[in-house]
């Protein structure tokens, strides 16, 4: 990852959606910029997900109150779609880190709330045997540049992934659920009782692996966890892990 980091740094700089060139790496060209769903208010409070029309300050949608989440409040930069779908997947499969760059840039505005009220900011972890197959976990490199901007602590090792997963991609909420049963564990839980979390990671798609690192992060003894995340997936929440 650190030689292609140094190519592309050597390289003009492209939009990260289309490879138009553009002015400034980790960038977008206005055409693809213009293309983001990019969420702003109103949302829910406590979903982060879209309102038609403003409900008034601390609105909640009738999803969070049907199926309520685990975490306190959740926000995203932008709707995954097509456009950035292509920039989550530089980073994610490419190494592109210009790409990450520009997803904690959009991250850290539209949590800057979020961020401000966290004591430290952690990242949905990766399994050992991942981790060393794709050399970086996307969710850290997030969640460090987020830390670095706003001078909170940046806790990696303080969520584990315990257990190996199959990938999620293509897996229904139920089996989603399913597969995060029982795969986390905190490291040290006097590190994080009574404090007040930020979770991050690139993609939030039915919810069931951020709802799973929230509930075991909340039994360790945290006082609050929110969420904060570069795209939301408009797909069906199910949020609690069956023991």
């Amino acid at each position: 990852m650190f030689w292609r980091g140094v190519l592309h740094g050597l390289t003009p700089a492209h939009c990260l959606v289309c490879g138009v060139p553009v002015q400034e790496a980790a960038a977008v060209c206005v055409a693809c910029w213009q293309k983001l769903a990019i969420l702003e208010a109103p949302v829910c409070n406590v979903m982060g997900t879209p309102f038609i029309y403003d409900q008034g300050d601390g609105a909640v949608s009738a999803e969070a109150i049907a199926m309520a989440p685990p975490w306190r409040k959740a926000r995203a930069a932008v709707l995954f779609d097509d456009t950035s779908k292509e920039i989550v997947h530089r980073l994610k499969y490419s190494d592109r880190t210009e790409a990450g760059l520009f997803m904690a840039r959009m991250m850290a505005r539209a949590g800057r709330q979020l961020t401000a009220e966290a004591d430290m900011i952690v990242p949905v972890p990766l399994h050992w045997t991942r981790l060393w197959k794709r050399r970086f976990n996307q969710a850290a490199f997030l969640a460090q540049h987020i830390a670095k901007g706003s001078g909170k602590v940046f806790a990696p090792m303080i969520l584990n992934r315990i257990r190996a997963t199959p990938p999620q991609v293509g897996l229904d909420a139920e089996a989603r659920r399913k597969n995060m049963r029982k795969a986390f564990l905190v490291s040290a839980q006097s590190q994080i009782k009574g404090k007040r979390i930020l979770l991050v990671d690139d993609v939030r798609t039915t919810g069931a692996t951020i709802a799973a690192c929230v509930e075991t992060l909340k039994l360790a003894g945290a006082a609050h966890v929110d969420v904060l995340t570069f795209a939301l997936v408009r797909a069906p929440f199910r949020p609690h892990i069956e023991d």
